[in-house]
């Protein structure tokens, strides 16, 4: 692995600072990019998001690459990306944008809460949305509420439904 050494500036350095050289490790970052059709070519995301690696000196680890619908549950790519974000391969997982990764505002917030929980930053190229910054948290956090007003108003329509049900006679339940 490729490390870079800062020199700190000799007039600059603080009396607590005793090494010459700061080492700092690269992001190790993974690249996910989806195309809908086999007839679609996802090499605009793959350029994009490489270039944007090479920008910010992160070492990409692998591109996980799925050609179906977002809409599929099992995505053969994404399913591997996620078990190896528990494994530790990367520190970083960056999309060319949100609906490449995800099918609805909650799939995404489970993703982005499960790469929270395990230290692993999020980039989605073209929303400009970076967990790693105060910004992108701050967006996160909008989305989860988000999110969870969504969960809320769906719990409220339901019991709202089912209340009525029962008002009209329906019954729920096993058939007794």
């Amino acid at each position: 692995m490729r490390l870079l050494a800062i020199m700190l500036d000799p007039s600059k350095r603080c009396s607590k600072l005793r090494p010459e050289a700061i080492i700092v490790k690269p992001k190790r970052v993974a690249l996910y990019v989806r195309v809908s059709t086999g007839e679609q070519n996802a090499d605009l995301q793959v350029n994009e998001l490489t270039e944007y690696a090479a920008f910010r000196k992160w070492e990409t680890v692998e591109t996980y690459a799925d050609k179906m619908s977002g809409a599929k549950d099992r995505r053969p790519a994404l399913d591997r990306l996620m078990a190896d974000a528990k494994r530790g391969k990367f520190d970083v997982v960056a999309v060319w944008r949100f609906d490449r990764l995800a099918r609805s505002t909650s799939h995404l917030l489970r993703a982005l809460e499960e790469f929270a929980a395990l230290g692993v930053d999020f980039v989605s190229l073209k929303e400009s949305i970076d967990t790693s910054t105060p910004t992108g948290k701050m967006i996160f956090t909008v989305l989860a509420a988000v999110a969870e007003l969504e969960r809320s108003t769906i719990r409220e329509r339901v019991l709202a439904g089912q209340k009525a049900a029962k008002r009209r006679g329906v019954r729920f339940g096993r058939p007794t």
